[in-house]
């Protein structure tokens, strides 16, 4: 008896992997939560690249030896999140524009030998503001940011960079904000209440209004009708302030943009391919995350609880 033919399984692009496969991946700590590998994991699949995304739960105090490893080992590069981004701009031999202006790098660049870094997040906010709100551009008047953490920083150089005329940081604790625009330089201001009327664009690079966190609790009456409400919060994908915003007719920005924007930079490097955000991507991407998150009250004022 003639024994069966054996199963023919065609190879899939990002799991069968050839001994030439291009390794990348996301340092953090922890980093299972990470939506990551799955956007990268399609964006391999959709190009038939013969590689992986992996993610790299790695210790602070062994961050630095583990980017050398993964050099070494001859991985491409890798993504860096939380708590590593300012780590990362120490462990590179080179560091671009985007990344000394946020002072942490969220892509590292393995060539030639070198660990070369830069910072995509303000890149990734701008690319979804152009999706979300194509009528905005940059230069289209004053920018109100709450938060002064990495992110603010990383969006505000980026708006500074693009044209934005003058951004203005508002944050729980003052002398945080007031160190970030002396970092920054330029036209950035501080103010304890969020000065509305007249701004362009409003974005909110706090943990407020996050599942599990209370909602930012701001007035948005003041805001011009052509202004735009931008959230880098992206569980759940419509926030109490995105929520409001649209209430009120005004366009916004949700975080899940910037999240697969800045994205696109590190895996060209990495892979060799222009990748593309599209309705498939955020599908699989975003297509779990809650629309609306459970009522858990609001923060009073506008000040950040955590920036």
């Amino acid at each position: 008896m003639t024994p069966p033919a054996p199963l023919q399984v065609p190879p899939s692009p990002g799991t069968l992997l050839s001994g030439q496969a291009r390794l990348a991946g996301i340092l953090g700590w922890p980093v299972a939560h990470s939506r990551s590998p799955r956007l990268h994991g399609l964006w391999l699949r959709r190009h038939g690249v013969d590689g992986t995304y992996v993610p790299l739960p790695v210790r602070p105090e062994r961050f630095a030896d583990a980017v050398r490893a993964l050099a070494d080992l001859g991985f491409r590069g890798a993504n860096v999140t939380i708590p590593h981004k300012e780590a990362a701009f120490a462990v590179c031999d080179r560091v671009d524009a985007t990344a000394q202006r946020a002072g942490a790098v969220n892509t590292l660049v393995f060539r030639d030998g070198r660990i070369e870094g830069s910072n995509t997040d303000g890149w990734g906010f701008l690319a979804s503001c152009a999706d979300s709100a194509p009528g905005w551009t940059p230069d289209a008047g004053p920018v109100v940011i709450l938060g002064a953490g990495g992110s603010a920083r990383a969006i505000a150089a980026a708006l500074l960079d693009a044209g934005c005329p003058r951004v203005v940081l508002v944050n729980r604790t003052p002398a945080r904000a007031e160190a970030l625009a002396r970092a920054l330089g330029g036209p950035v201001e501080v103010a304890d209440i969020p000065p509305l009327a007249g701004a362009a664009m409003l974005v909110n690079t706090t943990s407020l209004g996050m599942q599990g966190q209370p909602a930012l609790e701001i007035d948005l009456a003041p805001l011009p009708a052509g202004a735009v409400v931008a959230d880098i919060v992206y569980v759940p994908r419509e926030t109490p302030l995105l929520a409001a915003a649209r209430a009120r007719g005004l366009a916004t920005v949700e975080g899940l943009g910037m999240l697969l924007h800045q994205a696109r930079p590190g895996f060209e490097a990495w892979f060799g391919v222009t990748p593309q955000v599209d309705d498939e991507l955020r599908a699989v991407v975003g297509g779990d995350i809650p629309l609306h998150a459970p009522d858990r009250g609001a923060a009073p004022g506008m000040a950040p609880r955590r920036a």
